[in-house]
């Protein structure tokens, strides 16, 4: 069997699952079926349907798509056997039920955005800068019951700089587990992807960090955190979902200020945690029990993204603020 006669169902949803499917469509694999989330309303009334990215890619080059609400839908399983997929491959999508990923000969495998068995979950590119780590990856395993926890095929290292947003990881990443994807379809036509349990790449469970949904109240910012691990916070969800914090004027009113950028000062001072030092012109730097974070790019609720410069121009912000 060459790769033109293996018959691959793709299935992913959003931007980052856009380049695996179009390397696969390029290099001239056999991708018999895309399978991607159900158009999503937008728009204030809901009235306009979007499609995902990877549904709009798929339609321009002439795919089959399906996209089921409920995977165990027995029409769409029906139609999914109808395709005789021998390999089926997932990259950002949803979790499978077993009659899905169990029903090509050759198996199902998903590329992961992150060095498995760290980061099983929702977010990893997001944890992995949250936490402050110099090196992520993409690994590609075959699918399980468990979630993330599947033998893994191929892996490679990604560097992380210090100044490195979400978006920056996520949009190399997004390069490197493409080719990733190619290699382990062709280490699987050559009948030579000899995949590792994960166990293999650790001695005690508790060493293994997680990476679960991140939700609003995840992306609040705790002041009283030290310099770098604020400034890692606010980078690893930079821009979206994008931190957050609580604006509090004199008199006592709240506004949500969203957080995209910062730079850290380690100074030594004895201000109050969450306590503003400003000239009101150029500088916004925000107290934390090792030195101060300095705001760079901000978003008042209501406003548009800006840099803090120009955020101090129409913002008459004083010493007497605080952020909680």
């Amino acid at each position: 069997m060459n790769k033109e006669s293996l018959r691959i169902v793709y299935m992913g949803t959003p931007d980052f699952a856009v380049e695996s499917l179009r390397l696969l469509v390029e290099g001239g694999y056999n991708v018999v079926g895309v399978i991607t989330m159900p158009d999503k309303p937008i728009g204030r009334h809901g009235s306009t349907l979007q499609p995902s990215p990877v549904k709009q890619y798929a339609v321009s080059k002439g795919l089959p798509v399906l996209q089921p609400e409920k995977l165990k839908d027995e029409t769409f399983i029906q139609q999914l056997r109808a395709l005789e997929a021998d390999l089926q491959i997932v990259v950002a999508f949803r979790m499978l039920p077993e009659i899905v990923w169990d029903m090509p000969r050759l198996g199902t495998f998903n590329l992961h955005a992150s060095l498995l068995p760290q980061y099983r979950g929702a977010a990893p590119i997001n944890w992995a800068v949250i936490n402050g780590d110099t090196e992520t990856g993409a690994t590609t395993f075959f699918l399980t019951h468990e979630i993330d926890t599947g033998k893994i095929i191929l892996q490679e290292h990604l560097p992380i700089a210090d100044t490195d947003d979400v978006e920056k990881v996520h949009d190399s990443l997004m390069v490197m587990g493409a080719k990733l994807v190619l290699r382990t379809v062709d280490l699987i036509l050559e009948g030579k992807a000899d995949a590792t349990p994960q166990e293999a790449f650790y001695t005690d469970a508790k060493e293994l960090r997680a990476a679960p949904k991140i939700f609003k109240e995840t992306c609040r910012i705790s002041w009283d955190s030290s310099v770098k691990r604020v400034y890692d916070f606010v980078r690893g969800l930079s821009p979206y979902p994008g931190s957050w914090t609580e604006l509090v004027a004199p008199a006592g009113e709240r506004m949500v200020l969203k957080v995209f950028s910062t730079q850290k000062i380690e100074e030594a001072h004895d201000l109050p945690v969450g306590n503003i030092r400003t000239d009101g012109k150029s500088h916004v730097d925000v107290a934390v029990p090792d030195g101060f974070v300095r705001l760079l790019n901000v978003q008042l609720a209501g406003k548009k993204r800006m840099a803090v410069t120009d955020f101090l121009n129409g913002f008459k912000l004083t010493e007497y603020f605080i952020v909680e």
